[in-house]
């Protein structure tokens, strides 16, 4: 029923993990092998979050939390080629890749609008962008579907800013470079957060099209 939606609905307890999970994520994890390279890049990403907010809200250490953003964005890229290099994707990989994607996301602008790198606004409408996602989720769950896909958007998104955030946090500084990074770290953001947006919009839609078809169904039947 949720082949045109891009979103699939398995039957049974699990329905709303997909049937690329069988009978649940966490059973696909405990099945899993865990300590696979793809999965500890990504282990490693996750730890440098506190670490990439403490240099950057506690001792300022601008360069330094800059080193710990480059660093997360090469792992990011990595973890996903070296998955299919090595035929080592998982059920733990595809859950924790894009919730650290989205946690280095949210937590570095909101360290930013602390700092005054960025408006309080933009970090409100991101925020916003998540919490009506996660609504949509939950409405998606009691459906009966599964999660979608990951839209090609979303990762044009995610790495864009990933990139623009090196980028403001070098214009901070007071050098010739710094200059440079200031219009290339605003514009990679613009794009950035234009695309998250957009991708979120898509999500909406793609989730509003899967209910759709779930309460026309009844009435289909009923009309055969």
């Amino acid at each position: 029923m949720g082949g045109d939606t891009g979103i699939a609905r398995p039957s049974g307890a699990e329905a709303f993990l997909g049937p690329e999970f069988g009978d649940g994520i966490w059973n696909a994890i405990r099945r899993d092998r865990l300590l696979t390279v793809p999965n500890l890049l990504s282990l490693l990403r996750l730890v440098g979050v506190p670490l990439f907010l403490w240099l950057l809200l506690g001792p300022q250490y601008d360069m330094l939390a800059l080193l710990v953003l480059v660093v997360s964005g090469i792992t990011d890229w990595l973890d996903g080629k070296i998955a299919r290099w090595l035929n080592q994707s998982s059920a733990l990989g595809a859950l924790l890749d894009p919730s650290v994607d989205r946690l280095y996301i949210l937590s570095t602008l909101i360290a930013f609008m602390i700092r005054g790198i960025v408006p309080w606004w933009l970090v409100a409408v991101l925020v916003a962008r998540e919490i009506v996602l996660v609504g949509a989720l939950l409405m998606l769950r009691h459906n009966g579907f599964g999660p979608p896909q990951v839209h090609y958007l979303g990762k044009a998104a995610t790495f864009t800013l990933l990139y623009a955030f090196p980028l403001l946090l070098l214009a901070e500084g007071d050098s010739a470079f710094a200059a440079v990074a200031s219009p290339f770290g605003l514009a990679f953001t613009a794009w950035g957060c234009l695309l998250y947006l957009w991708s979120g919009a898509l999500y909406l839609i793609q989730f509003g099209g899967a209910i759709r078809r779930v309460r026309r169904a009844p009435m289909e039947r009923a009309a055969s």
